[in-house]
């Protein structure tokens, strides 16, 4: 995943040059840093910051440990005025002082701070980056059907209220669920999904949806940045399988799912003999790798297995945004 440093400038993110849209939460996003004194000098943290609503954030500091593993260090603040200043506590081993105190601020467009206690490794300063998917704006390759290119739906069948073709080139989610006219079996799968800032929200409110393989196997749409991984937040194949680490991204930045499935195999008699296995990757990260599905997601066009299938996309009832969905039948 590419890696940006980034300045707030009148409204804008200006990330080496190129001005782009700035994210709707002032502080939200990934942000990175080093130790400034001591012999952690020039060591890395980074931070998650993830907005909670009513001026509320919650951040996990990464701070590297003696042991040569990383510390998750949870915390939580409150915007009052310019600043959001957060505190916490850490255990970074017996080298670094044991149990430190650990504080933290964000003003403007650094974050700041200072881990406390006996040889413990003292101030630090991050700011903020942009991350963005590798495989983002990917082009089908020959022989790829694309399913929705920004023009029209002609190739999804009607909902009760039609989904939305917005200026951006993206669809927003109307009323029902969307489903590909075409089928496939054997397929390499791009789409391009964003998720609204809902911050106020919590668990499977906050910005749901899903992508159906085969309109049968549900990957998870959810904003999940900066939490724990389960099957039901984002990445997760639902009551199947667990990702195999976070990679989302923050709500309001457009996010990829590039999955590689091979159908059940059946027999003559419409019998299974072999379960279909999935590849996904999100944002570029291999999250899923060749993983068996021992059967269906809930929720699809139905719980029987089968060759070929849709792509169904589905109606949460939040605003969730997806553009540049292309299969390549393998």
């Amino acid at each position: 995943m590419r890696r940006t440093v980034c300045m707030l400038v009148v409204g804008l993110l200006v990330c080496g040059g190129i001005a782009v849209a700035q994210n709707t939460d002032p502080v939200q996003g990934h942000w990175e840093g080093k130790f400034m004194q001591k012999e952690w000098a020039g060591k890395p943290i980074a931070a998650k910051v993830v907005a909670q609503g009513k001026g509320g954030y919650r951040t996990i500091l990464e701070i590297p440990a003696t042991t040569g593993k990383i510390v998750d260090v949870s915390m939580t603040g409150t915007m009052e005025r310019d600043k959001v200043e957060f505190s916490g506590a850490a255990d970074l081993g017996a080298e670094a002082g044991g149990a430190c105190e650990v504080k933290a601020r964000i003003k403007g467009d650094k974050m700041t701070g200072k881990i406390s206690g006996k040889d413990s490794p003292g101030a630090f300063e991050l700011v903020r980056i942009q991350e963005k998917s590798k495989t983002l704006g990917a082009q089908p390759p020959q022989g790829a059907v694309v399913l929705f290119d920004g023009k029209n739906l002609d190739a999804w069948k009607p909902t009760e209220i039609p989904w939305k073709i917005l200026n951006d080139g993206s669809m927003e989610v109307g009323k029902g669920n969307i489903v590909s006219k075409l089928e496939f079996g054997d397929q390499k799968l791009h789409v391009e999904f964003w998720i609204p800032l809902m911050a106020e929200k919590r668990g499977q409110a906050r910005g749901n949806s899903g992508v159906y393989v085969q309109g049968r196997y549900e990957i998870q749409v959810l904003d999940s940045f900066g939490l724990p991984i389960r099957d039901n937040e984002c990445g997760g194949i639902y009551k199947k399988a667990t990702p195999e680490v976070n990679a989302c991204l923050p709500p309001t930045e457009w996010q990829t799912y590039d999955i590689t499935f091979h159908a059940p195999k059946l027999d003559d008699s419409g019998r299974k003999i072999k379960n279909a296995v999935i590849t996904v990757e999100q944002n570029g990260i291999v999250i899923h790798d060749n993983v068996e599905l021992d059967g269906t997601t809930p929720g699809g066009v139905s719980g029987d297995e089968a060759k070929a299938g849709p792509l169904l996309l589905q109606d949460h009832a939040n605003k969730i945004r997806y553009r540049n969905i292309w299969v390549q039948p393998l």
